[in-house]
Parts: structure tokens; C-alpha cells; sequence
């Protein structure tokens, strides 16, 4: 009897995946908000700064979103959501130089079947090291 439960179930089980189902499908992530830079302050600094604090300006930043040095992200505070503060590490204006600041709204989880919203990042804006 076992046996013929076995059978029973996998023939269920090949049948539906020839159907094409699969208990993994998932929906793909939606787009996410588009966060836009329009202006950093300061835009500059002195090589050897210490506690530069970066107030980035624009448009769409979520509760999550996150100021990116050269790529990586930085502890940043949301204000609102036009506008979210970090503190430059120091050893990040040690040296003469210049940074790419972009700001990233991260994505959302989707639930048990995928979707949810994908990460999004900003333009660029320059920030300079004199």
C-alpha cells in the first residue's frame, strides 16, 4: 500500500512539473522609486577635514535611503524625503581628491511568491577634496 502511494504521488508530482508548475515561482521585483540629486552641501572640502558633515538635497528619498561615498554607503540620517545627512569618515578626505555621491533607496521583500521593489540609485554629484 505504501508503495503504491509513492508511485501515486510521484506521478502527481511529474505531471505537474511537465505542466510547467513549480512551488519556487516567484513574481520579479518591481521598480523602485527613483531617488534624484539636485544639490550637495558642502560640495567641497579641505584635504585633512575632520567631522564633515554632507547634507544631500533632492527628490524621493525614502526612510531607508542611504548616501553612497564612491560607492559605499554611509550611516545616513533621512530628514525628509528630500533631503538626508552623513558624516564623511575622516579618512575618506585625508588626501586631495574627488568622490562620486549618489543616494540609494534600498528595495523592498517580496512576500512568499517574489515581488517586492528593487533598489534604486541615484545621478552622481562630485564632491571635491581641495
Amino acid at each position: 500500500m505504501n508503495i503504491a502511494k509513492t508511485v501515486f504521488l510521484a506521478t502527481l508530482l511529474a505531471l505537474g512539473m511537465a505542466c510547467g508548475y513549480s512551488s519556487h515561482a516567484t513574481t520579479p521585483p518591481a521598480a523602485g522609486t527613483m531617488p534624484n540629486i539636485s544639490a550637495l552641501a558642502p560640495t567641497s572640502t579641505t584635504a585633512g577635514s575632520t567631522n564633515v558633515a554632507l547634507t544631500v538635497n533632492g527628490t524621493n528619498f525614502n526612510g531607508n535611503a542611504t548616501i553612497n561615498w564612491k560607492g559605499t554607503a554611509l550611516a545616513t540620517t533621512h530628514v525628509s524625503g528630500n533631503q538626508v545627512m552623513a558624516t564623511i569618515p575622516d579618512a575618506d578626505v585625508a588626501t586631495a581628491g574627488t568622490a562620486a555621491i549618489t543616494v540609494t533607496n534600498p528595495g523592498t521583500p517580496g512576500g512568499i511568491y517574489g515581488g517586492g521593489t528593487m533598489a534604486e540609485t541615484s545621478n552622481a554629484m562630485t564632491f571635491t577634496v581641495n
